[in-house]
């Protein structure tokens, strides 16, 4: 008997923790599971749709001689124009903003992380900027390029350069001020991005560093900064994702409509496959004749973004391989 009665304790209490179960079943959450799973599945049928649109009716178009050679007589037929100038000037703008945004994105990240109050009201003002700065549309900051950079800082560089002839160089569209223009649009990507990374990093770390004497300024540079590294450049991936296709803040500041020759220097217009894009799709007087070069320009930005990604993933993949043999 004294047996028997453990037994039937346990079959009890199984058949309680079933019924407790059963009756405790979350209908929210496996409705939010659900939900989550589709709106999930939607996102990648979207974006296969999309990317099996433009592969079927680019890829045809696809030769050598299109992404090697420019455009000699017709820009809108496929058989005679050429995409490597456009090729070149995405690829130097979207380079020339890297080097701009990431300097002045991760050294802000660093004051707001490391020497900011948390409750000063000039720090609260800063992340309100910053904050606001990233909900600004693109073609407000193409519209602040152009009377900025090119009208006040371009024209005061000639005005300083060249008093006596009066040259307009510098106080004109051109391929430093588009990429400028791109580095402030990008600005709060690379700061929130690299606050993240910073405050990822272990309080004990700056503590060890400091307690065996060396200055803040040494363990921030030393220690914080290489441990950051890998979330600098998600931050510099997610500013070259943006910036690769963004076409409004470059039409005022550098892009031009046709160019005969790659530009030389800094202050020379060039050609942007986004801008050939809107080009073609708006001023083409043959729409049917042009769709083929339209689909095989897209494909190719597609591509070029891809691979500027790519390039920023292996170089951070990289860095913690580095840094992991090193720990």
């Amino acid at each position: 008997m004294s047996v028997q009665r453990p037994k039937l304790l346990d079959q009890r209490s199984a058949v309680r923790s079933r019924r407790f179960r059963a009756v405790r079943f979350d209908w929210a959450s496996f409705l939010g599971s659900g939900a989550t799973g589709l709106a999930t599945l939607l996102i990648i049928a979207i974006l296969a749709i999309i990317l099996g649109n433009v592969i079927v009716n680019g890829l045809p178009q696809l030769t050598w001689r299109l992404v090697s050679t420019g455009t000699a007589s017709d820009m809108f037929d496929v058989h005679k124009a050429g995409i490597f100038p456009m090729i070149f000037g995405t690829t130097a703008r979207v380079m020339l903003m890297t080097i701009f945004v990431l300097p002045a994105g991760v050294l802000t990240a660093i004051y707001l992380t490391e020497y900011a109050r948390m409750n000063s009201p000039f720090t609260r003002v800063i992340r309100g900027a910053v904050n606001n700065l990233a909900g600004v549309p693109s073609i407000v900051f193409g519209l602040f390029g152009a009377g900025f950079f090119v009208r006040f800082i371009g024209k005061g560089i000639d005005s300083a350069l060249y008093p006596a002839r009066a040259a307009t160089v510098w106080g004109q569209p051109a391929l430093l001020w588009a990429s400028a223009t791109l580095a402030v649009m990008t600005l709060p990507v690379v700061i929130v991005a690299t606050e993240e990374a910073l405050r990822a990093i272990p309080q004990g770390l700056r503590e060890a560093s400091l307690a065996l004497g060396a200055t803040k300024l040494e363990t921030i540079v030393k220690i914080v900064l290489p441990q950051a590294t890998p979330g600098i450049m998600t931050g510099a991936i997610l500013a070259i994702s943006r910036a690769a296709g963004e076409v409004a803040p470059i039409l005022f500041t550098g892009a031009a409509y046709y160019m005969a020759d790659l530009p030389k220097s800094l202050h020379d217009q060039f050609m942007d496959l986004g801008y050939h894009v809107f080009i073609l799709s708006t001023q083409s007087p043959n729409v049917d004749k042009t769709r083929p070069l339209l689909y095989a320009t897209v494909l190719v930005l597609l591509c070029l973004t891809f691979l500027l990604n790519i390039v920023a993933i292996f170089v951070r993949a990289n860095m913690r391989r580095k840094m992991r043999m090193l720990q």
